[in-house]
This record gives structure tokens, C-alpha cells and sequence, in this order.
């Protein structure tokens, strides 16, 4: 049986406010995640931030996940991983802000 195209368009919809919704709670999350680490008292280039979260990304996809000192981090890391260190300012040769 096949589908009127009104209810694949009404499903379309529906299907695109479950990615904005899904969106939102990933950005809330990882922005959470970013101000605890730090970034939102630093300047840095939002396009050389970018680049460091897609390498962090990378990094994760391969099946490394950084150390952190927390208590009980390492039981949950994989050995070889080493931190990422991210550079800003002029100092790493990208634009700065101030």
C-alpha cells in the first residue's frame, strides 16, 4: 500500500523536529561539558576551536579517549591516549579576539 505524499511530508516534519530536539539536547550537553573544561574563559578563534573539537572527535572515533585526573578516569580509558593540547591567541597563529 502505498503512501499519500501529505503523510510522508507530515512524517518529514515530524522526523525534523525529533533531529532539532535531539540537536539541542547534544549542544546543551556538550556545551555544558566545554564550560566546565574551561573554554568559556578563554579567547580563541570559534573556527580554531572547531578544528580542535573535530580532531578531538577523531580521536574518540578511533577508539582513544583522553586521560583525565579525575578519581576512578583511568578505569574507563584506553591506554596510549594522550592529551590533546590547544593552542589560542596569537600565540598559535590564529586571530585574536581582545
Amino acid at each position: 500500500m502505498k503512501k499519500h505524499s501529505s503523510k510522508i511530508r507530515d512524517e518529514i516534519a515530524k522526523l525534523q523536529e525529533q533531529l532539532k530536539t535531539a540537536e539541542t539536547l547534544e549542544a546543551k550537553r556538550i556545551g555544558r561539558i566545554a564550560l566546565k573544561a574551561g573554554l568559556g574563559e578563554i579567547e580563541v578563534d570559534e573556527n580554531e576551536l572547531q578544528a580542535a573539537f573535530e580532531h578531538l572527535a577523531e580521536r574518540f572515533r578511533r577508539g582513544e579517549v583522553v586521560p583525565t585526573e579525575e578519581k576512578g578516569a583511568n578505569e574507563h580509558s584506553r591506554k596510549g591516549a594522550h592529551a590533546i593540547p590547544v593552542a589560542s591567541g596569537t600565540a598559535a597563529g590564529g586571530d585574536s579576539e581582545a
